[in-house]
């Protein structure tokens, strides 16, 4: 039988199988939302590659608490900010449970921490969390590594003599090298061809995340992976770092001094060994391989993306860049930027922050899911709803932006120039699945941010317009570009 006709086949074993034996007492109280077909339920809606663009549309008619149906599984969209902060803050252990989302399950199969669920979630996240800061998050021991970094990343802009190049794979590695001195206590050299084949193998799978035959294959597994695609190479590209993480902690078992924890895989290891005694095993290795996996890609990533965002909108807008360079040689002048800078710095402060509102980075966030039945704005939902937080409605909520699609500092800033806070900014997600490296991040952006202006005064090639268009991938990523550093003085 050819491979048109078996899909045909369980296509109608499925829909069969629904029409009889599927669900048949779903709340009355559940949230509305458009009418789904048999099957596909409302796929025939969504924009395949930009799914929260239909989100969004299809909240101007529901409201900001709304279902709609990916094939035959109901899912909750929370729209706006009071929405999603009600559900994430307001009711943070009940919104706090990840769903199974196929594409990342077969790989993680629940270990780690971003795609992990329940009591192992928990004990990775504390384990995670308190790990990162005895490295350093938030102190002044990483301060002075993401300052050396930055030293070798000007230096590497410096070789361009300010002609045209893409910065892509130099600012991968530059945050890859932070994350990874905590993790393995490593640092790679840029063209290090280890390193540019772990960067190659995430950088991949971000952009191949955002096709549709990944909404497809999230929607339904049992057939499409049975079917060719770049649902395949995502598989190989993850099995590739996979690989060398558990080679790397292996050599690391092998020379493990318990006196003498150089970085998390160490910690880890010591762990493993305190626990052998216990009934509860957490610290395996197949919980350390895929925490590895989850804190290098979110760790090198979305920083990453975020810096590249920062020096294309300082391109487009030259004015708003002089402005922040003459706040840094006012306040630092040709001396090392530091973080205590950054009180003093009101109006750089809010560019960055004004920088992480408008690349919109993760745009629907990762699903949630109810872990208890929970009455919600007048809803019932019950125990396992999946649930998008949608973080670009938060992002652009007019509610709480003046100018929600343009790229505007003064969103952060009062009549008197001071930063101002503002309750809408969440590119960090909130509650309790908020990013556990949330402190390790803004310092990194911080720090080479203003090194990187203190450098260099960022132009697009002659004769080229700068366009702030995003590209079709998991995270919202800038569309390839080149870009010119201009040295400075300092």
């Amino acid at each position: 039988m050819d491979p048109v006709s078996v899909l045909l086949s369980v296509v109608v074993c499925i829909f069969l199988f629904k029409v009889f034996y599927g669900e048949k007492n779903e709340s009355q109280n559940f949230p509305p939302g458009p009418k789904p077909l048999p099957l596909i339920g409302n796929l025939h809606l969504m924009n395949m590659k930009k799914p929260y663009l239909t989100f969004m549309e299809l909240a101007k008619k529901y409201g900001s608490v709304y279902s709609i149906q990916l094939g035959t599984k109901k899912t909750v969209v929370l729209c706006g900010t009071d929405a999603v902060k009600d559900a994430l803050v307001n009711h943070a252990e009940e919104f706090s449970g990840r769903p199974k989302i196929p594409l990342f399950d077969d790989t993680s199969k629940g270990h780690g921490v971003i795609f992990a669920d329940g009591e192992n979630w928990k004990v990775m996240r504390r384990f995670t969390i308190s790990t990162l800061r005895d490295f350093g998050m938030g102190k002044k021991t990483i301060e002075d590594r993401i300052g050396e970094e930055c030293d070798c990343l000007v230096e590497m802009f410096k070789s361009h003599d300010g002609k045209p190049f893409d910065n892509t794979l130099i600012l991968n590695a530059a945050v890859a090298n932070i994350i990874v001195h905590i993790l393995l206590n490593h640092r790679f050299e840029y063209q290090d061809p280890t390193l540019l084949k772990l960067i190659k193998s995430v950088s991949e799978n971000v952009r191949l995340g955002g096709r549709p035959i990944v909404m497809l294959y999230n929607t339904y597994p049992s057939i499409m992976r049975w079917i060719p695609g770049s649902h395949k190479t995502i598989f190989e590209n993850s099995e590739k770092l996979l690989n060398f993480l558990k080679e790397t902690f292996t050599k690391h078992r092998d020379q493990l001094d318990v006196n003498d924890q150089r970085d998390l895989i160490d910690t880890f290891l010591v762990k493993q060994q305190e626990e052998k005694s216990s009934s509860t095993k957490f610290f395996h290795d197949d919980n350390l391989k895929i925490l590895l996996s989850n804190l290098f890609g979110a760790g090198m990533e979305t920083t990453s993306t975020t810096l590249r965002w920062g020096i294309l909108l300082m391109m487009k807008y030259p004015d708003i860049q002089k402005k922040v360079q003459d706040e840094i040689d006012q306040v630092i002048g040709s001396a090392e930027p530091r973080l205590d800078h950054r009180k003093q710095m009101p109006y750089t402060d809010a560019v960055i922050h004004e920088i992480q509102r408008f690349a919109n980075l993760a745009p629907s966030a990762l699903p949630h899911a109810t872990t208890k039945d929970v009455t919600f704005r007048g809803y019932f939902l019950p125990k396992g709803t999946q649930v998008i937080p949608l973080l670009t409605s938060v992002l652009r909520d007019k509610a709480y932006f003046k100018k929600p699609e343009e790229f505007y500092p003064e969103h952060f800033l009062d009549s008197e120039g001071k930063f101002l806070k503002n309750d809408a900014f969440l590119p960090f997600s909130a509650g309790k699945r908020i990013c556990a490296g949330e402190t390790l991040a803004k310092m990194e952006l911080f720090l080479f941010f203003i090194k990187l202006l203190q450098k260099f005064t960022f132009q697009p090639p002659a004769g080229v317009e700068v366009q702030l268009t995003c590209g079709d991938a998991m995270t919202s990523i800038p569309l390839d570009h080149k870009i010119c550093a201009l040295p400075r003085n300092y």
